[in-house]
Order: C-alpha cells, then structure tokens, then sequence
C-alpha cells in the first residue's frame, strides 16, 4: 500500500509538506506543489477518508518534550517552559509535557492524534530525535539549534556571539589570559547545542584577538570551587573568566574573590545566566542575560503561526545584551554584530 512517506520520498520533500498540498493549511509553492501532486498521481495515492478526517482535527494542544536529562539546570528549563505556556495560552492552545528523551514518545503524541505541533528542547549537536521528527506530519520546531543542515525551525538565544561579547568585555578589562567555566561535563559529552556553540564564539573570539582562552566542564555544586582551583594552578595568569553555570556561579564567584582574582576595583568574571541569577552573588558582576522566558515565548509564537499556516522562519536567534555592573554606573549594551550568520 502506497504511504504519505512514499509520496515525500517520490516528490523529495518533507510528510508535512505532502499533507500542507493535501489540506491546503498552508500556502505551498507552486513549483513544489506540482511535485508533489505528480507523485500522488505517478504512485496512485489515495489516502484513507477516516484518515483524513482524523488529521483535520485540532486538538488546540501543544506537545513539549523536555528531556530531564543529568546535568540540566532545571531552574532554567522551567522559566522556557514558563514562557511557552504563557504565550501559548494567548493563542488558544494548552502544553502536554513529554519528560523523556525517547522519540517515541513524541511518535505516539503525534501519530495518537494528540497534539497538533510539537516543541522540542534541549537540543544537541547531531540529534538523533530530528531524524523522527522529519517524518512526522505535525509542525515541529526546535528550542536550540542542530549543526548542519536544519531541516525544521529553530528558535534559541544566540549562545555563540555570546560567548565573543564575554571575551570583548575581558579584553577591554585588559584580561589576556580567559577561562570558560561551563556545564557539567555530562553535558559538554552529550554536545548539548547551546554548550558547544558557546564554547566554539568564546574560542574563536580569543583566537581572533591572538589571546590564550581554554574551556572547562565545571559541576553544579560546592565543588565548582575545585575547578576554579585547577584552572588557576595550570595557568596563574589566567585572569578573566566567563562562567555559564547558574548553580556553580556563587561558588565560583567567592573562590575568584577570595584568590584576588575578581573584585570591584579589579573584576574578571562575565556571567551568563538569568538575571535573577546574576543579582543573587554578593557582589557586581558584568552579565549576560539568558532570556529564558523569552525563548519560550518566541517559540510558541512561531509553532502556533505554523499551525495556523505561517511561513516556518528557519532559524531565529535571539541576541545577547551585556550588563554592566563593575562600574559607577549601570549600562545595557547589545552587541553589535547580531546579524552574523548562523
């Protein structure tokens, strides 16, 4: 029996695409339309009426898998979450949560007639759950951001031109010698997205500014303090650091102080965290914001635009902004080249 896949596969494009010609939700090319109702008509296709009823209904709900996976700072995961949910109510739809990594999982909400799109989180590198994602009919996009070819949408804060806005800043403290304190090292193994883009602008800054920079897994507790120890006896002349580790920070954050390595009159920490985070330190700090919320809130504007037939947007970053704090007065700056291609 001739499927929906055997159709895309015929006409080289995606399931969803095939369904969008069928149903006409959404306006297709006319180039590519016309490959695809050749293929309908080259393979006789003719899909089942109870099927088609079937995926012509709306169940107004939005899945999300959030993977929980070691090392997730979950305080962060939940302001995303927080963020979805409150954009998505405004345009009329509820959140089912899938808390696994296993795709299928998002196979059965999708294929169940349960949800109408999906939203994927905690995206890495070379995600093995995008491989499913493309066969399934329902728009998806997702919360990160795949190396590569991307063949669905993706929304994210833009974590790489954050890390070359961190090392501006050291530079123009007069640091030359730069350490990234970052995730847990099961999620610099997993090549978690926003981990390895943040390292990649950090390393590429500093190899642009001929400076000495190095990337260091950090866990999320009282023993952050250890690495901070080990970073400083390999390399004294380290003196800028740029951490991304929320719960690590204030353990960091004294370690530095307390080694003269960081202080109001000689700072040498740029942290990346939510804002709340970087208030909560007994001391200034210069920030950059991780707008989590936001994240959230622009992905469900996207999902729920493709729902309703929107053109998908591809890749939508959201641009780092620096806080100064080690300084008399407090200034936001964004940075300049958010216009770098991704």
């Amino acid at each position: 029996m001739v499927t929906i896949a055997d159709v895309a596969e015929e006409a080289g494009v995606s399931i969803s695409t095939v369904s969008y010609v069928m149903s006409g939700k959404r306006t297709i090319s006319p180039t590519t339309r016309q490959r695809v109702e050749r293929a309908i008509a080259t393979l006789g296709f003719s899909p089942h009426a109870g099927a088609r009823s079937l995926a012509s209904r709306s169940t107004n709900v939005i899945g999300l898998q959030i993977p929980l996976r070691s090392g997730v700072d979950v305080h962060v995961v939940m302001e995303v979450v927080t963020g979805v949910v409150a954009q998505a109510r405004t345009h009329g739809y509820d959140i089912l949560l899938l808390t696994s990594d296993d795709p299928r999982g998002m196979e059965r909400a999708a294929k169940g007639s349960m949800v109408d799109a999906l939203l994927v989180m905690d995206i890495e590198s070379d995600d093995p759950r995008i491989g499913v994602l493309t066969h399934l009919e329902q728009p998806t996009v997702l919360i990160g951001l795949p190396e590569g070819r991307r063949t669905m949408p993706c929304v994210d804060f833009d974590f790489e031109e954050a890390g070359w806005l961190a090392v501006d800043r050291l530079l123009a403290q007069g640091h030359r010698r730069l350490a990234l304190i970052g995730s847990p090292a099961e999620v610099l193994a997993r090549h978690t997205s926003y981990a390895d883009r943040l390292a990649r602008g950090f390393l590429a800054a500093c190899a642009a500014a001929n400076v000495v920079g190095s990337v260091h897994a950090c866990p999320s507790s009282a023993d952050a303090t250890a690495v901070v120890d080990e970073v400083v006896a390999a390399d004294p002349s380290v003196t800028g650091f740029l951490v991304h580790n929320e719960s690590a920070l204030p353990h960091v954050f004294a370690r530095l102080v307390e080694t003269g390595k960081h202080s109001s009159a000689k700072p040498g920490i740029v942290a990346l965290c939510p804002e709340d985070v970087a208030l909560s330190v007994p001391g200034p700090v210069d920030s950059i914001a991780v707008p989590a919320e936001a994240i959230g809130s622009a992905a469900a504007d996207v999902i729920c635009d493709m729902i309703a037939g929107g053109t998908p947007p591809g890749v939508r970053l959201i641009a780092p902004t620096l806080t100064v704090r080690t300084s008399t007065d407090v200034v936001a700056t964004k940075h300049p080249s958010t216009t770098r291609a991704t």
